[in-house]
This record gives C-alpha cells, sequence and structure tokens, in this order.
C-alpha cells in the first residue's frame, strides 16, 4: 500500500466519521400544549367562620341557623386554637342530631348514583368526576357499615368543602 492509499482511506475515515457521529439537537415530537389545572382552583376564598357555620347547618338542617345557635358556636369556634378541630366536632354535632335532613341508609343504597351525584352538587357546587363517583359508589356498595352520616362527614370536612 502506497502512501497515497493510506492517505485516501485516512481521508475517508475522518469524513465518514466527521459526518456521521453528528447529534441531532432538535426533537419535534409535535406534542400540543394542555393547560392543566385542579379543580378546586375556580375556589379561591376561603369560608369565614360565620358563612362555614351558617352554610354547615343549612347543608345539614335544610333550614338557616337560629341566631343564638350561631352565635354560640361562633364563639366557641373563636376560643379554641385548632380551628380544623371545632369545624370537625360542629360537623359532627349537626349530623348526630336526630332532627338534621339527612338521607336514609335505605335511601342511599337504595339509589347510590344519584345520592352521590346530589352530595356532590351540595357540598361542593359541581358533579362529580367519574374516579370520584366510582369509587365512592364502590366504598357504599363493599362495605355495609357506610352510612350517608359518613359520606356526609367526608365531604364536610374536606379542604374543597372550606373554599367557594
Amino acid at each position: 500500500m502506497t502512501v497515497r492509499n493510506t492517505l485516501a482511506i485516512l481521508l475517508l475515515l475522518v469524513g465518514f466519521t466527521q459526518y456521521s457521529c453528528k447529534k441531532e439537537t432538535l426533537y419535534n415530537y409535535e406534542v400540543e400544549d394542555v393547560n392543566v389545572s385542579r379543580r378546586d382552583a375556580s375556589k379561591p376564598n376561603v369560608k369565614s367562620t360565620t358563612e362555614f357555620i351558617s352554610i354547615a347547618y343549612s347543608d345539614v338542617f335544610g333550614s338557616t341557623i337560629p341566631h343564638d345557635k350561631l352565635v354560640k358556636l361562633q364563639l366557641a369556634y373563636s376560643a379554641f386554637g385548632d380551628q380544623k378541630l371545632i369545624e370537625q366536632l360542629v360537623i359532627r354535632n349537626f349530623l348526630q342530631n336526630t332532627t338534621n335532613a339527612i338521607p336514609s341508609s335505605q335511601e342511599m343504597k337504595g339509589d347510590v348514583a344519584t345520592f352521590i351525584q346530589k352530595s356532590y352538587v351540595k357540598f361542593f357546587g359541581r358533579n362529580p368526576n367519574e374516579y370520584e363517583a366510582w369509587y365512592l359508589k364502590n366504598m357504599i356498595d363493599t362495605d355495609q357499615s357506610i352510612t350517608p352520616e359518613i359520606v356526609y362527614y367526608g365531604m364536610m370536612t374536606s379542604n374543597e368543602y372550606r373554599y367557594y
């Protein structure tokens, strides 16, 4: 092999490596942008103490709260440091009252889908998404100890219920 042939082969190898080993830096997957937002993002305001107590009472009893009862609950609410605990106690007290307007277990189990839909509209002002409806229906159907009071308690003590 001559020097000339060796030089030609060397130039060919350098040329191949120069053009064949380039890294492509531009990737185009043609994916459209998607805006993702939280469901409760449209509820930026926290309910005040008065609003929370009044709305919770109306949701459970189907009527407005008497003024003297509202004042007593507001006083207890503001006197205690852990407000989440007071909210839970107030809700539990409302739900355990025998004069509440909560559906019976038979009504709930008679038409679970309607119960779930009405509960979401009542407490959150929206319809449940498919997963929420399926999950709650599955839980009610499989666990016989689930009562309307338990479902209401879970919804009314959730973070979403605290916002409007």
